[in-house]
């Protein structure tokens, strides 16, 4: 595995599915052109700019292009890297047809070939410095954020006091706090979202 610092911005869920099985990071998807509507979204990947820096790695067709420009305009205090895979003509084997223009995209690319495009961004082998206690799954559950009682309200008033999206899933909320912040930072988020829960 690769371990990267930066957030990796991909297209859809199979580019996410295929880099997961080469990278330790943090992945978010645009969802295509949704990117351009959903600010939620927006907001966080310029939180993750800000933090650690995000890697952009869209498909090397005009969509994609088009994704890639959207993005590395709209950051404007973090650091923004891309990555660019080959144009390689072809089909994905979950297709029936090739794409518009006939290109692979992330999803279809060889291991070596990313693995290159990485390489060629100067994100290679970045190692994670990760100091102090994480917070654990195990942490959620006892905080009332999980598997309890009204777990998903206090998961949502959560997401909202740190202003992420509501939508995240609890795996995804665990490893974006562990992107944000300290493990403090996030029990003292929750002890004043909790002083809400019992006053509400």
């Amino acid at each position: 595995m690769i371990k990267l610092k930066q957030a990796v911005i991909v297209e859809g869920k199979y580019d996410k599915i295929r880099l997961e099985s080469l990278i330790d990071a943090t992945i978010i998807r645009t969802d295509g052109f949704a990117i351009f509507k959903d600010k939620e979204k927006q907001r966080l990947i310029r939180r993750l700019a800000e933090k650690n820096g995000i890697l952009i790695l869209t498909d090397s067709d005009s969509a994609g292009f088009k994704i890639r420009s959207f993005l590395g305009g709209s950051i404007k205090n973090g650091q923004v890297i891309h990555a660019y895979i080959p144009d390689v003509l072809g089909k994905e084997r979950r297709k029936d047809a090739p794409s518009k223009e006939g290109k692979l995209g992330v999803e279809g690319m060889r291991t070596q070939a990313l693995v290159d495009a990485l390489a060629k961004a100067g994100v290679l082998y970045e190692e994670v410095s990760q100091p102090g206690k994480r917070v654990e799954m195990i942490d959620l559950f006892e905080d009332g954020l999980s598997g309890g009682e009204n777990s998903q309200a206090k998961k949502a008033a959560v997401l909202k006091y740190l202003d992420l999206p509501e939508r995240l899933s609890t795996s995804s909320f665990l490893q974006l706090i562990n992107t944000f912040m300290t493990y403090d930072e996030y029990k003292s988020a929750v002890e004043k979202c909790r002083k809400e829960w019992e006053n509400g």
